[in-house]
């Protein structure tokens, strides 16, 4: 079964970095992803990455991720018109690399 994998870019108000991290520290993702991860891109600006075990299992949870991203919204700035306060992208693995 291939693997996918989900990030989304968010823009956090200035004054809200740190409670960002902290809600993010505390959301619960178990049985969910295999994998979560926050990337820190910028001053205010970050990445979170999810993998997951297959199309079907991102798709069973994105209503848990909706009510995740909800929590957090009054945190984050709106990044464009068109995008709203996340820019999200994801799909299947194609190629992974783990070192022997």
């Amino acid at each position: 079964m291939t693997r996918f994998i989900s990030t989304v870019r968010f823009s956090v108000k200035q004054d809200c970095v740190e409670e960002f991290i902290k809600r993010e520290k505390d959301l619960d993702y178990s049985g969910m992803a295999e994998q979560v991860t926050l990337i820190k891109t910028g001053e205010k600006t970050f990445c979170w990455i999810g993998v997951f075990a297959s199309e079907n299992s991102i798709i069973a949870c994105r209503p848990k991720m909706i009510e995740q991203l909800n929590s957090l919204r009054h945190t984050l700035e709106e990044i464009s018109p068109d995008l709203g306060v996340t820019d999200p992208a994801s799909g299947p693995v194609v190629f992974d690399w783990k070192p022997d």
